[in-house]
């Protein structure tokens, strides 16, 4: 195994294993990118404080996000396409995140079904939905997700419309890749991303292949895909969706301080701080620069997570010291899953848990618990000076 130090070792491993396809569909934002920039470079603005002559012994990152322990206040993000990263991604992903002790995410737009999760794991995991049109498949969506004892639904509330992603068009995405002279003159180089697929049955959305009348072929799906997310998804919507789940909801891209409001009315367990990794829509503000103004307008009435742009240990560390309950990671663990499988997205954990027990011990604390903005050097312009 190569010395991996930081998530950026993962990353270039994985840019040299996975198709191009797969990587651009990973490491890229809609539009311009400037959203998907400004997610990691808005936590380079902030500073940490070192404090020196504490005593930094019996040092503990274990919390709690929604009421389940978690050995740090990291949660891996639903990826769609996760097994197109590598063979049984999201088993492979779950399986890590299990034994590391953080929660799992599976996406709607998986490649492993539910079913499939729940097979090879022993604890629950959450579940990430996406609202469709065809309300009879998301009413058995949810139901297969309460058989399957996930602990938590995900709602995502940002995805009724696609924000384009020029990289995704250019390579003519699907799952399975098209065969086209330019893929198989990619995959002729990635000998071991597929030699894992040819002994995978899983190459395809298996939530929604075998659940969806006149689905075949990925060209069919790709279209009701694109045809299905309901545009007309609203608040009471979301209200009825949460009755049907009866369990712990979370809500998934929260941007807005009004936005948050409406999620604590209908009862949210959670909201994620989130613009989908800048995926949707470019040119709106980071998440981490946007969370004080979510958490003034909600205060403990809710648990405030953040998801977006968490590459290293000291971004989660900045994001809970700003006030955030968890943080999630999407691209840092896919980095790890199509650099060296499993035993990558462990590594991805590893580094981002030590860069989070180091850096809080060189900051003078000891739990994550009482770590609070007194840890943080914030440029008094951070919030920015919007009109709206």
């Amino acid at each position: 195994m190569p010395v991996i130090t930081s998530i950026d070792d993962l990353k270039r491993l994985y840019k040299s294993r996975a198709p191009k396809m797969f990587y651009d569909y990973c490491e890229s934002g809609s539009w311009t990118e400037q959203t998907f920039r400004e997610n990691t470079s808005d936590f380079d603005k902030i500073r940490l404080r070192q404090r020196v002559a504490v005593d930094m012994s019996n040092r503990t990152t274990e919390t709690e996000m929604i009421g389940e322990k978690v050995a740090m206040p990291v949660a891996l993000a639903p990826v769609g396409m996760t097994g197109m990263q590598h063979a049984d991604g999201e088993i492979l992903a779950a399986k890590a995140a299990e034994k590391f002790g953080v929660p799992f995410t599976l996406s709607t737009m998986s490649i492993c079904s539910i079913e499939d999760v729940a097979e090879h794991t022993t604890k629950p995991f959450w579940f990430q939905l996406y609202t469709m049109k065809d309300e009879d498949f998301v009413r058995r969506l949810v139901d297969r997700a309460k058989a399957a004892n996930c602990s938590a639904l995900v709602i995502t509330l940002d995805l009724q419309i696609l924000g384009q992603r020029h990289k995704d068009l250019k390579n003519g995405l699907s799952a399975p890749p098209k065969l086209t002279p330019a893929v198989i003159a990619d995959l002729a180089t990635r000998w071991r991303w597929g030699m894992g697929m040819m002994q995978t049955k899983r190459r395809e959305f298996r939530n929604i292949v075998g659940h969806v009348k006149g689905i075949s072929d990925p060209s069919s799906l790709m279209a009701w895909t694109g045809e299905n997310f309901d545009l007309t998804l609203d608040w009471d919507k979301v209200a009825k969706l949460k009755e049907m789940w009866g369990g712990k909801v979370i809500l998934k891209g929260i941007l807005d301080a009004e936005d948050a409001k409406m999620a604590l009315k209908v009862g949210a367990d959670a909201i994620i701080v989130s613009n989908h990794g800048g995926r949707q829509l470019d040119g709106a503000l980071s998440s981490i620069r946007v969370l004080p103004e979510i958490l003034d307008a909600v205060g403990d009435q809710v648990e405030v997570h953040l998801d977006s742009g968490i590459r290293s240990g000291q971004d989660v560390l900045k994001a809970v010291a700003m006030g955030a309950k968890g943080t999630y990671i999407g691209r840092a663990f896919i980095y790890g899953l199509g650099a060296m499988g499993e035993a990558g997205v462990t590594r991805a954990l590893e580094v981002i848990h030590k860069e989070l027990d180091v850096s809080m011990a060189l900051c003078g604390k000891r739990d994550i618990k009482d770590v609070d903005r007194d840890v943080l050097l914030v440029p008094e312009d951070f919030g920015g000076r919007w009109q709206g």
